[in-house]
């Protein structure tokens, strides 16, 4: 029991593209005294054990006695800074995950945090919570939706002490509305059956999966466009003539296909699902219906947003994700199909439900998740 079966089990699940996409995800193991936590945008495929950030759990208790102010921005400062002051001699370098607050709270050994696609069609539909109840019932505690950081450590550790009071003992298994899914065991054997369980109970109660099957990195007319696009996004980059190059990538599949149909077809992939696919995929798509007047759509698009889009959406053709490099456009596609998974998933528990413009506004601008998209992209 230890560091090295923290990054055993970590790159199992993080390998997984089921269940971890780029720097998403976050796991932790704990003694009495410290608490080891994957740094903030390191990827779980690769990680090693000593990637992880050791933390002062004496010091991290202390962070819930004190008061802190309500204004977001300060609200997040203060407990960054103090969680940054409870690392360990040694780790000055290293940035521990948003989510740390989190882990050291729930009174188990392992902890591993995922946003697979199947869960998210869960988390991220109008009947999740619902169907939790039928599912897992009394096993599993469902958080509304909550921003990331010291709010949601605030939410699970008020539910988690109603569950302990009401059965005696930490819930294993946490939902959270259109983020993900908290797991805790007191051995990496245990962390494995409770996600064998919950992907067994969902997959039982799926009545379509997505079918991403006809992949084509080249169709029609993607050459030019993507040409277009790439001199759009040089041309918007509020960076001028300091701004990095830009790369475009371009996927069709048989579900894109459907999805591009029109604009209404384009619907339940039309805003953001979670966390993280705002920061790897932006939480605006730019769906254009006729390319002819996709210089003014592109126009438009920044108007209303603020952003340039990191997806653009062609009615009929496919999706093209855009970037600082080549990796940051191919993650902006794969996340987006992620966030095509979890549509289809969704419509097992009545639709699609979107994150609130205001946990979606809280998401763009909050300096943490910046942070780990940055670095996630260096990796």
């Amino acid at each position: 029991m230890g560091l090295q079966e923290l990054a055993d089990i970590s790159r199992f699940y993080g390998a997984d593209t089921d269940y971890v996409i780029a720097g998403g995800g976050n796991t932790s193991f704990k003694d009495t005294a410290n608490l080891y936590i994957k740094g903030s945008g390191t990827r779980l495929a690769v990680i090693k054990p000593e990637d992880f950030v050791k933390m002062d759990r004496a010091r991290l208790a202390a962070i819930w006695e004190k008061d802190y102010p309500e204004d977001t921005d300060q609200r997040e400062s203060a407990v960054l800074a103090d969680m940054m002051a409870a690392k360990c001699p040694g780790e000055e370098s290293k940035r521990p995950s948003v989510e740390t607050l989190l882990h050291d709270i729930l009174p188990f050994a392992y902890v591993v945090h995922t946003h697979p696609s199947l869960v998210n069609g869960l988390g991220c539909a109008q009947k999740g919570e619902a169907a939790v109840k039928e599912l897992f019932g009394g096993e599993a505690v469902w958080i509304p939706i909550t921003n990331p950081g010291y709010i949601l450590s605030l939410k699970v550790k008020e539910a988690m002490d109603a569950y302990k009071a009401a059965k005696g003992k930490a819930p294993e298994i946490i939902f959270l509305q259109n983020h993900g899914v908290f797991v805790g065991a007191d051995s990496t054997e245990g962390i494995k059956a409770i996600y064998a369980k919950i992907m067994d109970t969902l997959e039982g109660k799926i009545i379509r999966n997505p079918d991403l099957g006809g992949t084509q990195l080249a169709y029609g007319s993607s050459a030019s466009v993507g040409k277009e696009l790439l001199s759009l996004a040089e041309k918007s980059d509020p960076q001028g003539a300091d701004a990095l190059p830009w790369f475009v990538r371009f996927e069709r599949n048989n579900e894109l296909a459907k999805l591009l149909a029109n604009k209404d077809a384009f619907k339940p992939v039309s805003s953001a699902l979670t966390p993280d696919h705002i920061v790897y995929a932006g939480s605006d798509p730019l769906f254009v219906s006729d390319v002819s007047a996709l210089g003014s759509a592109w126009k438009a698009h920044i108007e209303k947003t603020g952003r340039l889009p990191k997806i653009a959406a062609i009615q009929g053709l496919g999706i093209f994700g855009l970037g600082n490099s080549e990796k940051t456009a191919a993650t902006a596609v794969e996340l987006f199909n992620d966030a095509v998974k979890v549509a289809v998933y969704a419509e097992s528990f009545g639709g699609v439900l979107f994150m609130t413009k205001d946990k979606i506004d809280f998401i763009n601008n909050w300096e943490v998740e910046r942070y780990r998209s940055k670095v996630s992209a260096s990796h």
